[in-house]
């Protein structure tokens, strides 16, 4: 399991100028003259729109990075936004994609995030009419989270790649979420290219966790790619492997319009901004759309791509990843999953994701119960972001109103909690989390109780049975942990299944 920790900021103390002192240039007061000057010029180099009609569906890639926790995904990602370009070597800060502060504090990828990179090679067969020079390829590179608490966003993401970079640590070798993320684009049908990391280490064996790979995925040594996303050592080798070996989105441009909600949030000045594939056909600005879930129909206000922040192309083409703005105001209407169209086409849904199962639940109450409007607007924006969390309304004779949330994990719950504080400023009470239970009354009655408060107190009805949830697990674990681990599994009424070594 990767290791927490929590980043403490270091405050500077302000310093205040003299009433008296004489200032040549105001901004110079604030030490703003420098960066102002210079933004402007940067501005002014990137006011140039991005043409992507330059990009046909032969010359997209969409991939995702998949790792077990703390196996350098974010690191990668920042080496490859630097190797294209996208962002300077040395400028603006580490894990780039990590841009919540709960993300800062804890040293862990909560949301996945989407970047689009251009990258120039001569693929046999591909060119721009000359033979002689690299074609530019457009790149659309989703960074996921690699605790199982967010997998979640993971199963997301692949939905709108057509391949992975499966990275494993080269020391630790294949774990825990290296095989659930594994079989999660399996099932997905995608091309997954095994990259080993962190070689530079002192405790690296490659060779073992090539032989890992063998055994656990059958996925071929050779195609492993041995790589330091720290030391940029064999980076060169991954953007051509993802060129070669993942194929170009499957979608038609010459057909209606279909593309795939994959993450929403929202933004106080522009509202709900939606970050879609489009399947098939195209998209520019000033469209009408509707949504097949809702049925309402919207105006495209701002369309673009994220190369990192939002930069507006006013289209997006067949195969693209971007993101679209069109005035929702209520979270509620950006529905995850959601397929969006062309008003007065008709289309077939895409099929969407499986619903997300909840394994722990949790009350949330205002600490103060005048706050109870406020807490709910700031869990409805929350949700726009985090779609796998459930909320239902309930009371409390203690607490007052309140809601009842159902989560994928205690870390989930714990930022989800961080998240209403640091963004929304909300001020909660969070009670004891609890699993759901089925129990059967002496009349042949069943009911599912999430609270305990909801349990029936009347004595004509008998408890007969009570089930609680299960799971089928399969526990990764280096061979001198076994012994403890079975230990703890059968004071915990766990039943042993099957036992077997991956390294042989």
């Amino acid at each position: 399991m990767g290791s927490l920790f929590r980043a403490s900021k270091t405050l500077k103390p302000r310093k205040y100028l003299s009433p008296f002192y004489s200032i040549k240039n105001p901004f110079d007061a604030f030490g703003l003259s420098q960066r102002f000057c210079s933004h402007s010029r940067q501005n002014s180099k990137e006011s140039a729109p991005i043409d992507l009609s330059r990009y046909p569906i032969e010359k997209i890639r969409n991939f995702s990075i998949i790792a077990h926790v703390d196996h350098g995904k974010s690191t990668l990602a920042d080496r490859l936004l630097e190797l294209t370009g996208t962002i300077k070597r040395g400028h603006g800060q580490p894990q780039y994609l990590d841009k919540l502060q709960v993300e800062r504090e804890r040293g862990i990828t909560v949301k996945a995030q989407t970047a689009t990179m251009f990258h120039k090679y001569k693929l046999h067969g591909c060119n721009d009419g000359n033979i002689d020079e690299p074609s530019t390829f457009l790149l659309n590179l989703i960074d996921t989270p690699g605790h199982v608490d967010f997998s979640y966003e993971v199963s997301r993401s692949l939905a709108a790649c057509q391949g992975a970079l499966l990275v494993v640590d080269a020391a630790q070798g294949v774990q825990a979420q290296t095989v659930a993320n594994f079989y999660l684009a399996f099932e997905s049908n995608l091309t997954i290219i095994p990259v080993i990391n962190k070689i530079d280490q002192p405790t690296a064996d490659p060779d073992r966790v090539k032989a890992q790979l063998k055994s656990m995925f059958d996925l071929d040594p050779s195609d492993a790619l041995l790589t330091s996303a720290k030391t940029g050592q064999g980076l060169e080798h991954v953007l051509p492997a993802v060129i070669e070996r993942i194929p170009p989105p499957p979608g038609s441009s010459s057909s209606p319009l279909r593309m795939l909600l994959l993450d929403s949030y929202y933004d106080e000045y522009k509202g709900v901004i939606c970050h879609v594939a489009i399947v098939d056909g195209a998209l520019r600005k000033g469209d009408k759309i509707s949504s097949a879930a809702t049925g309402q129909a919207y105006e495209v206000l701002d369309i673009g791509i994220m190369h990192p922040e939002l930069t507006p192309t006013g289209v997006l083409l067949s195969g693209q990843v971007g993101y679209v703005v069109t005035g929702m105001r209520s979270t509620k209407e950006a529905r995850i999953g959601d397929t969006l169209y062309h008003t007065r086409t008709t289309v077939e849904p895409l099929p969407g994701f499986k619903p997300a199962k909840h394994m722990v639940f949790s009350g949330l109450y205002p600490a103060d119960g005048s706050d109870f409007d406020a807490l709910n607007h700031a869990i409805e924006r929350l949700t726009c972001n985090d779609a796998s969390v459930s909320i239902t309304k309930e009371s409390s004779t203690a607490l007052g109103l309140g809601f009842r949330c159902g989560f994928l994990g205690l870390l989930h719950m714990d930022v989800f909690h961080q998240r209403l504080e640091q963004e929304h400023e909300a001020h909660v009470i969070s009670t004891v989390p609890t699993v759901p239970y089925i129990f059967e009354y002496s009349d042949g009655s069943k009911v599912e109780v999430q609270n305990p408060a909801a349990l029936s107190s009347d004595p004509k009805k008998r408890v007969t049975a009570c089930w609680e949830p299960t799971v089928i697990a399969t526990i990764i674990i280096p061979s001198e942990y076994v012994g403890p681990v079975i230990t703890l599994c059968s004071e915990r009424r766990g039943q042993q299944l099957e036992y077997s070594f991956i390294d042989r």
